[in-house]
């Protein structure tokens, strides 16, 4: 059994005509897990061969704009891509289902405009949300998804999930500093997908709201350390800011590597990684 890895989005709130906003897919035994679900999402994908009716969850790390933005187009699309009621879980920290509710209450008018349309479409978006601090989340799947909280203050809570399927196990970090909350959920586990910034690059840069990123996201370095401390065997870099240069990904490789002497990986939107057997990326 294996785990594959695929970075849909690896931008960040800065729009960039090659990045989508953040969002990475998880798929095991023939199930998919939409981690975040930045702009651009069901573009991206479309493009892996997955639509929203096949999602067998949305889990958001935290409510940050450029990781909920494309969320509204998950929700409706699965809605009126499937032919009966098909309940779209959507998993998150606190707060999630207050955003939920205002997302739904936004679409309200498309939702009667359907409604009134099709006379096969007899029922609004089916949504189930649950909320979730730490430990193992109550879906009935394969797949083992537990919690755990990160540390990405002032957004709080925000939280880094782990998926545990037949024998191996990735966790999706989300963006956070290291803590030892995320050194517990990382523990023993083969992968971590963790969002990094250039902090070396963004500290130069004479802009008070770009420097205050560096105080709450974490650099390459601090991504591989925290990948080290579990005994990790694989690293995936992505929510890259500044956004990776052409042919510039080895500078963010050698950085990791300082900290950490697994498989790094870095890359772009579509890239794959799959956990399991002999671990390759793509």
């Amino acid at each position: 059994m294996t785990i594959r890895i695929t970075l849909l989005g690896t931008g960040s709130p800065m729009p960039a005509p090659d990045r989508a906003g953040p969002s990475t897919l998880i798929s095991a035994e023939g199930e998919h897990y939409l981690v975040d679900a930045g702009r651009g999402v069901l573009m991206r994908m479309a493009a892996a061969g997955v639509g929203a009716p096949q999602l067998s969850a949305v889990l958001l790390t935290h409510l940050h704009s450029d990781h909920i933005t494309d969320l509204n187009d998950v929700i409706t699309t699965r809605w009126v891509m499937t032919f009966e009621p098909t309940p779209l879980t959507i998993v998150g920290p606190i707060g999630t289902k207050h955003v939920v509710d205002h997302l739904l209450a936004s679409l309200g008018p498309d939702i009667a405009y359907r409604l009134a349309h099709h006379e096969d479409l007899d029922h609004e978006p089916p949504v189930h949300v649950i909320e979730i601090e730490t430990g193992k989340i109550p879906l009935e799947v394969t797949t083992s998804i537990t919690a755990g909280q990160t540390d990405h203050k002032p957004v709080e809570p925000s939280v880094g999930y782990r998926f545990d399927s037949g024998g191996h196990s990735v966790v999706v970090a989300g963006d956070t500093v290291p803590c030892d909350s995320l050194d517990a959920l990382c523990a023993g586990a083969d992968a971590l997908v963790h969002t990094a910034i250039r902090k070396d690059i963004i500290a130069t840069v004479p802009m008070q709201r770009l420097l205050d990123t560096l105080d709450y996201h974490s650099s390459p370095e601090e991504a591989a350390a925290t990948a080290q401390r579990a005994g990790m065997t694989t690293l995936v870099l992505t929510h890259y800011v500044p956004a990776i240069a052409p042919g510039g990904e080895q500078q963010w490789v050698d950085l990791a590597a300082t900290e950490f002497d697994g498989q790094i990986e870095v890359g772009d939107d579509l890239h794959t990684v799959t956990i399991g057997a002999n671990e390759r990326g793509e």
